[in-house]
């Protein structure tokens, strides 16, 4: 069975990345993208589903482990009754094909290592044919091939190869594992020690460009590194999550497949780069973004894939009981052809900050946003799914509403500030119109807070985000109320829900989910906007506490069995974090 959430530690080489648990397993590696099938499986499934594991004989988890430094080079160690080893995981930056990179060091006595390979391509479906070579093996299958090169030798039985060895103090040895095309000749495997030194190289220069002065240092870099792993390369676009169908409960079936990029967190990702000094990577996400809603803007999707592909339609794998039982396993996302307003308004406040910090920007772009705009102008009225992806009927979200508003917002900033050209005083208009909608028909006066919907009586996280796009100040008496009331109805234990859904069948979903990390964050900002700043950082401290020892961040938190859930590491949690930080080190209540 896979281990916790919470136990897995992340590698990766900006195409891709890999989970590797406690006790030395690697459960989950798609190769050679981060949404190609995976050759790893047992995350989603056993033993049986492929995993790559190197440990002491007979150990289990490790006794400890850590980042080396600031990078993604990970050292899991162990102290048997014979000595202690150390085994360091990473994947080397992406040359001509993908490696993963294993070296067992002995540090003290004598330790009996054993190495389990068990490769399964097409999500745990296919078993490769093996074959074995002096440098260790080769293993085929339809697309894919792999080479592992060791001095270990291996045999193969029941379908899995394995090899026994030991390793005394100051003894090295080393596993590399490379993977090609089929069709393609063998690549140059990485040297291992050349490739250490340089995957440490990439990560100490990389993190020494960061910018960021606040509290929590050590947490944000360590956020900022694992939002970099997410990261694909080749086209800038970031991943939410490195996983699919990782449940939002346990047992349950909200299991999606997070291996694509949302519109959704455009802006809350670049107000993280920005405000960290990683102005390239931020340029290069603006870039994407461009890139993947060019054309009919009636066309926008909430999410696309890695290189801007549309098409990502949504099917279960029957042959992978899920993680912990957890079914039905998805890949693909029907959540892509969902009318969501409000990505309009993101995608138009994302690139509003890109204006206003300097990035150059284009005449293609701005035709883009007037695109947009004509759009939203016909279509601010209509209903939908709202960003959360409820599958149930589409309703008027004041999240939505205001995302538009925010788009015209931005749109007369643009012409007034920034001498870009445009109809003005209708986007003025339209921008004043709105505002009064959602006053009108979002908020309960009985109550003093906005609603979830229009005539709900439901909350939502969402409505945190309120003053933060400059609907309206942290001081204005319907925010502190919003505030308070999404405080005392979506509170679990301390921690944020992201609304109830139970209430009024919202979600059109059966089961329940935990505390959404990334709306706890917002909760974060908003207490201290609202001039509570010590229960800001209260609640900041508490929301550290819940990072696993390496720092990573789920999707959720079950306070009631202390588990985190859903995808890991999400890039929405991990962005809630830095720019939570930042705001509780570089802003004054009320502003």
């Amino acid at each position: 069975m896979a281990a916790a959430i919470e136990d897995y530690a992340l590698v990766g080489d900006l195409h891709t990345a890999a989970l590797v648990g406690r006790d030395g397993s690697v459960d989950w590696l798609c190769l050679p993208r981060f949404d190609s099938p995976a050759c790893f499986a047992a995350l989603l499934g056993d033993d049986s589903n492929g995993r790559w594991r190197i440990a002491p004989l007979g150990a289990g988890a490790a006794t400890r482990r850590r980042y080396a430094g600031d990078t993604l080079i990970l050292e899991t160690e162990w102290d048997t009754g014979d000595g202690t080893v150390r085994l360091t995981d990473f994947m080397p930056p992406r040359g001509e094909a993908a490696d993963i990179v294993r070296i067992v060091e002995g540090l003290a006595g004598t330790v009996h290592m054993r190495t389990d390979l068990t490769l399964r391509f097409d999500y745990g479906n296919v078993v490769p044919w093996v074959r074995h070579h002096q440098y260790g093996i080769t293993a085929i299958a339809g697309p894919d091939a792999v080479w592992l090169h060791t001095d270990v030798p291996l045999d193969s039985h029941d379908r899995t190869t394995a090899g026994e060895f030991t390793v005394t103090a100051g003894q090295r040895v080393t596993f590399v594992l490379t993977h090609q095309q089929s069709h393609l000749p063998r690549p140059k495997a990485a040297q291992p020690e050349q490739a250490l030194a340089d995957t440490r190289g990439f990560w100490e220069n990389w993190i020494a460009r960061h910018r960021y002065t606040g509290p929590a240092g050590d947490a944000v870099r360590r956020s900022l590194i694992l939002l970099k792993a997410l990261t694909y390369a080749p086209t800038g676009g970031i991943v939410a999550a490195a996983t699919t169908s990782l449940p939002e409960q346990l047992g349950g079936s909200r299991n999606w497949d997070y291996r694509y990029c949302w519109l959704r967190d455009a802006t809350f990702t670049l107000q993280a780069l920005l405000g960290t000094g990683y102005v390239a990577e931020a340029k290069a996400w603006r870039e994407w973004l461009l890139r993947a809603v060019a054309g009919d803007p009636a066309d926008l999707q909430i999410m696309y894939g890695l290189d801007g592909a549309r098409r990502l339609p949504e099917s279960t794998l029957d042959w992978l009981p899920g993680y912990q039982g957890a079914g039905p396993v998805r890949v693909g996302n029907a959540a892509a052809r969902q009318f969501q307003l409000d990505v309009w308004g993101e995608v138009l406040d994302g690139l509003h900050l890109s204006r206003a910090a300097g990035l150059t920007a284009s005449d293609d772009g701005w035709d883009v946003q007037r695109a947009l705009l004509e759009f939203l102008e016909s279509n601010w009225q209509q209903p939908d799914n709202g960003l959360w992806e409820v599958r149930g009927p589409r309703r008027h979200f004041v999240h939505s509403k205001v995302m538009a508003w925010a788009g015209f917002d931005r749109a007369v900033t643009a012409v007034d500030h920034h001498g870009l050209d445009g109809p003005v005083d209708r986007w003025r208009r339209l921008r004043d119109t709105i505002h009064a909608d959602v006053c009108a028909h979002g908020f309960d006066p009985h109550r003093n807070t906005f609603t979830q919907y229009y005539g709900s009586t439901g909350l939502d996280a969402s409505l945190l985000l309120l003053p933060v796009v400059g609907f309206l100040p942290y001081d204005d008496p319907r925010i502190v109320g919003t505030v308070d009331a999404v405080r005392k109805e979506l509170c679990q234990d301390g921690f944020l829900l992201r609304y109830r859904p139970e209430h009024e069948g919202v979600d059109g979903l059966p089961g329940t989910e935990g505390a959404f990390l990334a709306c706890t964050f917002w909760l974060v900002e908003a207490l201290h906007g609202i001039g509570r700043a010590d229960e800001a950082n209260r609640l900041f401290q508490q929301l550290l506490a819940l990072r696993n020892d390496v720092g990573m961040l789920a999707e959720e938190y079950d306070p009631a069995t202390g588990r985190q859930l859903g995808n890991t590491p999400q890039a929405f949690s991990l962005v809630g974090l830095v720019n939570a930080a930042h705001r509780l080190g570089t802003h004054q209540a009320g502003q």
